[in-house]
Formats: C-alpha cells, structure tokens, sequence
C-alpha cells in the first residue's frame, strides 16, 4: 500500500511539473505553478523558509521522500530504469557510498552558490537540468503535435486550437540538455539512481539529514535469509543484503524493496518499533504478482487556447500579409547589445544572477516569445530579453508569475508599466526615412508610453520625412520599437539594457 501511495502521488507531481513547462498557453501555471516553487533549490535561492523547514522535517521523519515523489528529475530517472530493467533478472547491485565525491560535488557547489557562478549552479541544479530538458526536447515535441491538431480541426473548421511557432531559442542551451538528458539516460538505464547518490547536491544535503528519519527501511536479521532479492531490486544501491544494513543516507523511500521480500524481513517502519516488528509472526508468503504497474496513465491534454485566442491569430496574419504583402523581407539579425536585458521584476543584472537556477520556466511560459537563455558565459543558460520575435506587452507579467526562485519578482501589471528595464537607442543610418526617402514612423505609433515623437528630419524645412526623437526618461525598454521596425537586416532602434532596473 505504502508503494502505491508513493506511485500515484509520483506520478501526479511528474506529469504536472512537466506539463508547466510544455504548457505554452499559461493555462496550468495558474492552478499548479505552486509545484515549482516547492522545490528545494528554487525555495532556498527564494528565501522560502517555510518550504525549506517543511522539507526538513519531511526528510527527518520520512527520509528523503522529496527525491522519490516531488523532484522531477529523480522521477525521470525511474522511467528510464523502469525500461533500463526489463529482460533484466538481477538489474541492481549493492555499490559502497563514494562519501568523498558526493561531499566533494557539494562544497564546490556551494562555493559557485556563494561566488555567484550561475552557470555552474544552473548544470547541478536537479529542478534546473529537468526544466532544460523539457523545455528544449520535449516542449517542441508538444508544439508539432498542437500544430498537427491545429492543422486537422482548421480543415473542419474548428477553433480549439490554434498554431505556434516552434523555433530554437539557444543552441548553447540546447546543447547541455541533450548532453544532460544522454548522461542521465546511460547512468539510470544501467544503475538506477546514480546521478542522486553521486553528483547531486540536493540529494547530499537531503540524505545526511535523512540518516537522522524517523522512518526508514530496516532489515530483520532474524527472519533475513540473505536471499540478495532486496539488493537487486534496490536502484539506489544502498542495501546489503549481506551485512543486513542499509544506507539511509542514499535511500530514496521509493519502497519498491518491500515487496519483492519473500519473509518479509525488510519494513518502513520507525526506528523505535524495529524490535517490536521483528517478533511479529512471519504473515503467508503473498504469491500475487506485485509487478510494477503503471499508478496512473499520463494522457492529459490541456486546453491549447480558446476560439477567441485562435481568431486573434488569424487576424495577426492577415495584417502581417496586408503591411508586407509577397514581397521578399531580408532576415533580421540579432541585435548586439552593450548590457543585456532582463525581465521586468528582475530588478537589476545582478539580482537575476545570484538567485536564476535557468530552469527555463519562464522562457517556455512567455507568450511573446521575448525570453531565450543566454550564450554568455557568467549567465549561461539565465533568461534574457530579445525582440526579433515580439516584444514585452506592458499587460503581460508571465514571467514574474511563474518564477520560483526570486530571480523575478511577481509585479502587477501597473508595475511594469513603470519599471524601466533599458532605452531606445536611434541608429541614424538605418532609418528608412533618411536611407529610403519614404515615411515610417512604425516605432512612434506602436510606442505604449508615448516616448518617441516624429520631428522634421531638415529643421529648416517643416514638411521634410520625419525622424524619430526619443525621450529616454518616458522609455521602459519594452522593445515595441525595435520590434516593429521595418529596417532589415538590422533595426534603426534598438533597446540597450540597464544594468539595475529603476520606477519612472
């Protein structure tokens, strides 16, 4: 019963956590996005002291349930050993703790925690690596199969859903989610939970305090025949079957020993009532096939959008054909900026730096395809903004909303349309007046705070093509201008970010 239990409530938080990140709508974030923020990591980097302390005395009553039940990535590890296993007769052996790297692996991250080494933190981070994963592998598997229902309800003329673009926001980034996703793939086909007993930092923290749990797995040396059956169905390798000890350290209470006990001389039971336990009679030997079984099938489907939202797409298409017609449009190039720019909320460079754990949430929740990870090497991986695809509405406030480790404040949508994030900067050879001879004044006209006005190009002459004249101190940096500039491959106005966010 205990093992079920823990399946259904695995399998809950796994399909869930997961389907924040595909979600690309923004409907789940708002009923299940607590998910996120009870994560280790993310609530430490957030100051979460409640979640943190609920998370210590989980582990010291119950041993380290956080890595069998809420940590995705320890999750997604068990599916892979749960297909790594078949055909195989004894999968797991007992392995001595390898103290020295485990310990090690964690005061060097802690070390890049306090050095402020985001890009480091961000490739041990447990949440972190399956957030990458999802987002760049799994995420665009999710978008083909939205557009492919798109596509077949558009030909009965149906709405439900509506198509998106599926496009690569980082090839660094997308690099270290297939050379994470290979490693954890090889290590938890062949040995299970590997990657948590080794090199993860949050599984070293849980399992010295879960050495201290009220509750763990023993062994009844009375009733033990050595029968190594708990030994090789352990995919933490820390039981020996042999010495009668297990390593409560590297434990996960993922229960699935229990059953596989011929005599019944292994129990999840209180260290006080071992004894006790013990001198129970042996129960009949159960023969039911107890074989692992799917707890619950993951074939939810979240509502991709709404007819109203699939009419709005339309529309956005049919203006688009009307201002360019078929003529050819040169691609347009990333812009190269002095300072980067980070999300409203995230209040300066810094603060993004020393709290981000790029677990990318908030690049897969941005509706305005703005946020992409970073290629830099000190913020490798860590949010930052770009408008060759959209811009940041003043209503949106996604980011701040789905952000678990105070890397982005939540802000209202008031707040933002006060918080300056960078400038506008005019690019005078650019410009389509001045370069082409004709009007523009596309940045102007789609400007929210008004903060760029059309003057005369010749003072001298009133009715001369008119340039735009930028007020710095009205701009917030939302990037509508650089957006809807029409001038290819580069922009004649760009944002240039702000180091450290101020209200205007």
């Amino acid at each position: 019963m205990l093992r079920k239990i823990r399946l259904v409530a695995t399998t809950l938080c796994f399909v869930l956590i997961t389907l924040l990140f595909l979600d690309f709508t923004g409907t789940l974030h708002g009923w299940f996005g607590w998910l996120a923020k009870i994560q280790f990591l993310p609530a430490v980097l957030a100051l979460n002291v409640g979640v943190v302390l609920f998370f210590i005395i989980l582990t010291l009553a119950f041993g380290r349930t956080y890595c069998s039940v809420i940590c995705p990535l320890g999750v997604f590890q068990d599916v892979i050993a749960r297909f790594g296993r078949i055909g195989r007769k004894l999968p797991y052996a007992y392995s001595p703790a390898l103290s020295w790297l485990r310990y090690g692996v964690l005061a060097v991250f802690v070390l890049a925690l306090i050095a402020g080494a985001g890009s480091f933190v961000a490739l041990l981070a447990p949440y972190s690596a399956y957030g990458r994963i999802a987002n760049n592998l799994f995420q665009p598997l999710w978008m083909w199969g939205n557009n492919l229902l798109a596509y077949l309800a558009e030909r009965i003329d149906s709405y439900a859903f509506y198509e998106v673009d599926v496009w690569m926001k980082s090839l660094p980034t997308l690099l270290v989610a297939v050379a994470t996703f290979v490693v954890l793939f090889v290590l938890a086909w062949r040995n299970g939970r590997t990657y948590c007993n080794t090199i993860c930092p949050v599984g070293t923290v849980l399992g010295f305090i879960s050495r201290f749990s009220l509750y763990r797995i023993t062994i009844d040396t009375e009733k033990c025949n050595s029968c190594g059956l708990c030994t090789h169905k352990c995919k933490a390798a820390c039981i020996d079957g042999k010495q009668h000890k297990v390593d409560a350290s590297r434990c996960v209470a993922c229960m699935d020993c229990l059953d596989v006990c011929r005599k019944k001389a292994i129990s999840y039971a209180p260290v006080w009532n071992t004894k006790k336990q013990n001198t129970t009679p042996t129960q009949p030997e159960d023969k039911t096939n107890l074989s692992r079984r799917r707890a619950l099938s993951a074939t939810a489907l979240v509502l991709m959008g709404s007819a109203l939202k699939a009419q709005e797409k339309k529309v956005e298409k049919v203006e688009m054909k009307r201002d360019g017609g078929l003529a050819p449009i040169k691609e347009r190039k990333e812009q190269e900026r002095l300072t980067p720019i980070v999300p409203p909320g995230a209040q300066s460079i810094r603060n993004m730096g020393q709290h981000c754990t790029a677990c990318q949430l908030c690049v897969s929740a941005c509706p305005n395809h703005v946020l992409r990870p970073s290629g830099g090497l000190m913020t490798l991986m860590q949010p930052e903004m770009s408008y060759e695809r959209g811009y940041c509405r003043p209503e949106c406030t996604k980011c701040s909303e789905v952000c678990p480790a105070g890397a982005i404040l939540p802000i209202t949508k008031a707040d933002k349309s006060s918080i300056q994030i960078g400038h506008a900067v005019w690019v005078k050879e650019n410009c389509i007046p001045l370069t082409d001879g004709v009007e523009c004044g596309n940045c102007s006209r789609h400007c929210p705070t008004n903060a760029i006005e059309m003057v005369a190009s010749d003072p001298a002459d009133p009715k001369s093509l008119k340039i735009p004249v930028i007020n710095t101190e009205r701009c917030i940096g939302c990037g509508a201008c650089e957006n809807l500039c029409p001038s290819r491959p580069l922009t004649a106005i760009y944002v240039e970010g702000h180091e450290r966010h101020r209200v205007i």
